[in-house]
């Protein structure tokens, strides 16, 4: 029996093909710019998450309270010393950035941010980030006006490409390239230039500033319970708390909460269309409803029943949803990879598609629900109606 409904409705919206695909073509836009959306913000939250336990699992970082690195002044070498002085810490890597630099090659003057760090351990420090050399290699101990660039910064910064050993002029003073990064997949990380820290404080006269301090735990300690220990030393050294402190769980708790709040944005923005859908198939039902109300009667009068009426509207406008979630995710994954794909394309290829099956299978039964929602009212209102009036009916 229920076979024989749905080869009834698929032939009534045969019929109606062009009403049909205009009522599917709702629920399509709806499903693939909710299933686009949140398969482009789950990928940016996974590859954010790669990223950073790749780069930060077993760091914290310290900064100046109130500011984003680089832009707040407060932190000095005495900070470093004193974070040095913890058992559990590994090494600290203070940074001075320069946050806009004039850079002279080949007759052409740009301008770039500059991220300054010791050259003491230099090649420990790039290791542990996992940040590997196209060209030559990391600083050695000592070096004063040397340069290493990231991939970008090599290919973007001026317009010829800078190599290995060319020369980068700052205020006048020639600096060697001695090594340019592979490409990390982000284009700020990718646009890096790192000097050594020493000279930058002799250069741009900031003799004991900090920008932020990097804090490597060594293996085995719970980093939480050093951070800690860490922010304890600092606040009885500087006699204040005009500091802060981040651990990966404080800044994964940020990232998630961040893009969960523009997920939910995105998503409730991608549902106007879904209603627009649905009040489109409601539409289209409704019509259906009058245009075969003799139909009806004459069903009803050979024995069918409301429910019979009612099933077979419902399994129409379910079959719209559910041709509409189909197609829907499908654009919506082309989509997501166009974005990922033009996206990598802007220097920014950390963003990974995956498809997820609780997304493909949670979409296509919503676009069925919100379908079969949509077509009850209709349906009842068919289901309702009496054979006498229904054979009466002349449109």
């Amino acid at each position: 029996m229920i076979k024989d409904y749905f080869i009834i409705a698929f032939k009534n919206l045969r019929e109606r093909q062009l009403r049909s695909w205009l009522t599917i073509f709702g629920i399509i836009i709806s499903v693939a710019c909710i299933v686009s959306l949140i398969s482009i913000s789950s990928g940016l939250e996974a590859s954010i998450k790669e990223q950073f336990i790749k780069f930060g699992s077993n760091r914290f970082y310290v900064m100046a309270s109130g500011g984003q690195p680089g832009f707040q002044e407060g932190l000095t070498m005495r900070d470093v010393e004193t974070l040095e002085k913890i058992p559990d810490i590994g090494y600290v890597t203070p940074y001075l950035m320069i946050t806009s630099a004039e850079l002279k090659y080949s007759k052409q003057t740009s301008y770039g941010m500059l991220l300054a760090w010791p050259t003491e351990d230099s090649k420990e420090r790039f290791e542990d980030y996992d940040l590997t050399f196209s060209e030559g290699g990391a600083f050695r101990e000592g070096q004063k006006y040397v340069m290493i660039l990231g991939s970008l910064a090599a290919t973007e910064t001026f317009d010829k490409d800078v190599h290995l050993k060319s020369k980068i002029e700052i205020k006048d003073i020639k600096f060697e390239v001695v090594g340019i990064l592979d490409s990390l997949g982000n284009r700020q990380d990718d646009s890096q230039i790192y000097i050594p820290i020493d000279t930058a404080r002799e250069l741009f006269d900031k003799p004991d500033e900090v920008s932020f301090i990097d804090v490597t735990v060594k293996t085995g300690r719970e980093i939480d319970a050093v951070a800690d220990r860490a922010r304890r030393a600092l606040e009885r050294r500087r006699k204040d708390e005009n500091f802060e402190i981040l651990t990966p769980t404080q800044i994964l708790k940020f990232l998630s909460q961040t893009l969960g709040i523009i997920q939910a944005i995105l998503v409730s923005i991608a549902a106007i269309s879904l209603i627009v859908g649905a009040v489109g198939i409601m539409n289209s039902m409704y019509t259906s409803v009058l245009e075969r109300t003799k139909n009806i009667g004459i069903m009803k009068s050979i024995g069918a029943r409301n429910k019979d009426i009612l099933l077979l509207f419902l399994l129409e406008s379910g079959m719209i949803g559910f041709v509409g979630g189909v197609i829907g995710i499908i654009l919506g994954y082309v989509a997501s990879y166009g974005v990922a794909a033009f996206a990598a394309s802007a220097g920014y290829s950390i963003l990974k598609i995956y498809p997820s099956a609780s997304l493909i299978i949670g979409g296509l039964f919503f676009a069925i629900f919100v379908g079969m929602l949509s077509g009850t009212l209709p349906s009842r209102r068919a289901a309702r109606l009496r054979p006498v009036d229904a054979l009466r009916w002349n449109q």
